[in-house]
């Protein structure tokens, strides 16, 4: 199928990679499944940093379906990896999962309540449930199942007989060396792995240097199932192999071309497996991308299996509101089911649709929540009126549908803060919730809750496990006499004029009116009166009123905004809290 021009001021960057990938992949392979790749490793919850590794090549994935080619979206399970230590903050996880350091992610046991198999199978499923939600097409790979049952024997085979030339290609970034002797006799111990991996481009364990010679393949040892293992001999002719485990002392001697029960070191099993799955477009990230890091000496070492490095571009950092970069070595750290849990995929999606993978953002799971919200609902609007630019239109787009079709949608998207204030004051009452809802619009009202779902959910979710104590709605039980008895005459009036009109302005659109226009009245100007046409003191007028309707309704001198929570109080009962 011919590539279809694209004027790169009319498109998003999804599109121009989408060009790259298609007339790369025509070259590479004519005629075969454009594919594309993402790696995974489930060592503990898979983050919202994570999380970008997978929607870069989904949405480039997606938009090559959507030209009618055929694509795979790989995502690589590295569930064979190591297990580096034990992650804080894991639920059902103790200090007793340090004994299982070294072993496969797959050897460890899942933590405790868990339905799971394993270690990696627990922190996987959470990652397959929150993908499915947001739409992501993909054929799942297990790096376990691949190395246990003999699938890539001729390629370690290959990297072994050719582990020479891997040497000389990895030594031209190693900044440190020790001398021979001693780094014939001393593999990496633990210490020196956990620093090693910790440390990012040149610090990754690269291979095993014993008498051997340099060996890029780690056992598992065969009693206790770590990756502690040296190679102290080896055969070409015969692939006879002996190890011995610095952990339990265990050593044995193997046929490799019969053994399933190691793994090539990362910096040459990840371009084996671009040679060996085809792969023309994997993104990685900066610590991925840096002189001497996995991406760049992986696409000298790939040409040793006859492969070529996929194009992709670096990506940057997904922060959280006022937190820096996620690491998920440490707990805390929010998922995509936790993002998922308080918005809708659609927001979701656009938040990693609309920045280029160069570019870092936050994931709100603060009040900023509410301004990403208001923002997609403009976008929304201005899709559905025309107005919208090319490139956001393109963004929207990939948000809200993938080639397979549209994703499930709030039938009634009603804005989030409005949402997240109704569920604040009713405390989780649906009938209060549905009568409040119900008067926002009295010429449309709504007549299930239902019909907001689940933009509602999400809110009273955000409300009830994100927004502290000391910020949540109470509604006063009886009056606040002594403030209003200490209240002047113009404090008063504004209450008159307030009261006097709430009968008559009782919608959000009314009350919204209302509340802006009372001190507007009070200063002698109409009450739709724009701000270019009134004084700066008048911006000063109604922070003091907005503070004292607070402080009746709600005893604080902030809240939600103003006309939703007089619509949640209700009519009657503001009418007594504003002392009439």
């Amino acid at each position: 199928m011919p590539i279809v021009a694209q004027s790169t001021e009319t498109t998003d960057w999804v599109s121009r990679f989408a060009d790259e990938v298609i007339e790369e992949s025509e070259r590479r392979a004519p005629g075969k499944p454009v594919v594309v790749a993402s790696g995974l490793s489930p060592s503990g919850p898979i983050h919202l940093g994570n999380l970008r590794e997978v929607m870069t090549p989904h949405l480039v994935a997606d938009e090559i379906r959507r030209r009618g080619h055929q694509v795979r979206h790989l995502i690589s399970w590295d569930d064979y990896d190591r297990y580096r230590k034990v992650p804080a903050g894991v639920p059902g996880v103790d200090e007793s999962w340090a004994e299982h350091i070294g072993k496969p992610l797959t050897s460890v046991p899942a933590p405790k309540g868990s339905p799971h198999a394993n270690w990696a199978e627990h922190f996987k499923a959470a990652m397959i449930e929150s993908l499915a939600e947001l739409g992501v097409e993909f054929d799942g790979i297990s790096q376990t199942a691949q190395y246990t049952s003999g699938v890539y024997r001729e390629q370690i085979l290959h990297a072994i007989k050719h582990r020479g030339d891997i040497d000389a290609i990895l030594d031209q970034y190693r900044t440190k060396k020790a001398p021979a002797k001693k780094q014939q006799q001393k593999p990496l111990d633990e210490a020196e792995l956990e620093a090693a991996e910790g440390s990012g481009a040149a610090g990754e364990d690269d291979g095993s240097s014993a008498s051997a010679g340099y060996f890029p393949y780690k056992p598992y040892c065969g009693n206790c199932e770590k990756d502690l293992t040296t190679v102290t001999s080896y055969d070409d002719g015969s692939t006879e192999l002996t190890y011995a485990c610095t952990a339990c002392g265990f050593s044995e001697t193997v046929r490799l071309s019969e053994f399933n029960r190691g793994k090539l070191v990362w910096k040459v099993d990840w371009p084996m497996r671009w040679a060996y799955e085809g792969v023309v477009f994997e993104p990685s990230g900066v610590d991925h991308s840096s002189p001497g890091s996995s991406f760049q000496v992986g696409g000298q070492i790939v040409g040793i299996f006859g492969g070529k490095q996929p194009i992709g571009p670096m990506y940057a950092f997904v922060g959280i509101s006022g937190m820096a970069k996620m690491s998920s070595s440490k707990g805390g750290v929010p998922t995509p089911a936790d993002a998922l849990k308080i918005m809708e995929p659609q927001l979701l999606r656009w938040l990693y649709a609309r920045r280029r993978p160069n570019q870092s953002f936050k994931v709100a799971f603060d009040q900023e929540i509410q301004r990403l919200y208001d923002e997609w609902d403009r976008l929304d609007a201005k899709v559905a009126d025309g107005s919208v630019l090319p490139a956001d239109a393109a963004a929207h787009s990939r948000a809200v549908r993938t080639a397979a079709g549209e994703l499930p949608r709030t039938a009634r998207p009603l804005p989030y803060r409005t949402l997240a204030s109704v569920a604040d004051i009713t405390a989780g009452h649906e009938d209060q919730a549905l009568r409040i809802l119900s008067e926002l619009d009295p010429e449309q009202p709504l007549t299930s809750l239902d019909e907001v779902r689940p933009r509602y959910d999400k809110a009273e979710a955000w409300i009830n496990t994100h927004v502290p104590a000391e910020q949540r709605t109470i509604v006063r039980d009886e009056p606040d006499a002594e403030l209003l008895k200490s209240l002047d005459e113009a404090s008063q009036q504004s209450l008159r004029l307030l009261l006097d009109g709430l009968a008559e302005h009782w919608s959000l659109d009314g009350l919204t009116h209302l509340v802006y226009g009372v001190p507007k009245v009070q200063a002698g100007f109409p009450a739709d009166a724009t701000p270019k046409e009134l004084p700066p003191e008048i911006k000063t007028a109604q922070r003091s009123f907005f503070a004292l309707l607070y402080h009746l309704l709600v005893g604080r001198d902030t809240g939600p905004r103003l006309p939703t929570l007089l619509l949640a109080v209700g009519q009657e009962r503001v009418r007594a809290l504003l002392g009439e």
